[in-house]
């Protein structure tokens, strides 16, 4: 792909707001270049719509009008996105919201793309989808515990299950070890039969998910059966060591203060550990302190721990999801007052 032009034109009588740029880019592939445009040209239409430039397109040309910064923003998108198809990566609508997100930078330094962070996994490179989800892979590469913190959907859970499989596939680790504390989300379940990997299965399967999608499943069947791969209950943690390992507590917002300090004490010789949680979403016992809210306030700025806190914008599942954290999160926002007072009030029994 070339750009074949770039003109700037602005009102002579207006402000500088009114400056508009205009940029035409030329592709080489039409097959490609069907896929970049998506069906019935949707993906243009967003590109349209979220970037707020006009987008039109002759033969193989592509021409991006509109505000200086807002051209640059899907100039940027759409060159990532074709270095994506020339790899191999396809086009869906998700990959066009990720390109957009990582051009914006949501305020943040924009990162050069030879720069940003990628996992490598057996089944291909993770690229990061939003600016938040590359200073996570930046965390989670340079320290020995990282904490990711932040609504559902941000993907802090799929980048850490990622990075345990590069390392093992490098040879890094030598083993990847999954726990999950065994706590209902406001479900009693009763009695689960089996053993106890089939008891604990259901907690986890959110892990499960995310090592199908970077391993074969022959593959991950015979890293189970090997140890390589291990189910570690949480509440069978204590008098553990974990060396030379990658351990992973997920849902850790559902810990104990106890819990979640004996987990972190569990470290061993060249192992990693990354804890994963959204403290939103407690589902302990009323007035049960969240280890991961304690663990927070407690272990900030201590050197070889790093902290990434997503927020509402950074959730890069279906666009739908966003809006409902936010909705949630501004509904809270609106209560708290009345259930400080009721906490209180609970809290105020007879001495």
């Amino acid at each position: 792909m070339n750009t074949i032009l770039a003109s700037r034109a602005s009102s002579p009588s207006g402000p500088p707001s009114s400056e508009s740029r205009s940029v035409t880019l030329q592709f080489d592939d039409n097959a490609l270049l069907a896929q970049l445009f998506g069906e019935f040209d949707r993906h243009l239409s967003l590109l349209e719509k979220q970037a707020g430039v006009k987008l039109s397109s002759r033969g193989n040309r592509l021409t991006i009008s509109g505000n200086p910064d807002r051209t640059e923003v899907a100039e940027s998108a759409l060159r990532s996105l074709w270095r994506g198809l020339e790899r191999g990566d396809g086009c869906t609508i998700a990959q066009v919201e990720a390109a957009l997100r990582m051009a914006e930078g949501d305020g943040e330094p924009r990162l050069p793309l030879r720069d940003l962070p990628q996992i490598r996994t057996r089944k291909g490179a993770i690229a990061p989808r939003s600016p938040a989800q590359a200073a996570y892979m930046d965390i989670l590469s340079r320290h020995e515990i990282s904490f990711g913190l932040g609504p559902a959907g941000t993907g802090k859970t799929y980048l850490a299950v990622a990075q345990g499989v590069a390392l093992l596939l490098s040879g890094q680790v030598e083993r990847i070890v999954l726990s999950r504390p065994a706590v209902e989300a406001g479900e009693r379940l009763g009695f689960l039969p089996g053993d106890m990997k089939e008891k604990v299965d259901p907690y986890l399967r959110p892990l499960y998910d995310a090592l199908n999608d970077m391993l074969p499943g022959d593959q991950l069947a015979r890293r189970m059966t090997a140890g390589e791969i291990e189910i570690a209950p949480l509440a069978f943690m204590r008098g553990r060591t974990l060396a030379h390992c990658f351990a992973i507590l997920d849902e850790a917002q559902n810990t104990t203060g106890p819990q979640m300090k004996m987990f972190l004490t569990r470290l061993g010789e060249g192992s990693r550990m990354v804890i994963t949680g959204d403290t939103t979403q407690i589902d302990l016992p009323p007035g049960t302190p969240s280890g991961l809210v304690e663990a927070s306030r407690i272990l900030e700025g201590v050197p070889g721990i790093g902290f990434m806190r997503f927020a509402e914008t950074d959730v890069v599942r279906h666009p739908l999801v966003g809006k409902i954290v936010t909705a949630y999160g501004r509904a809270d926002s609106e209560h708290a007052p009345a259930k400080k007072r009721h906490w209180n009030g609970a809290d105020a029994g007879p001495k």
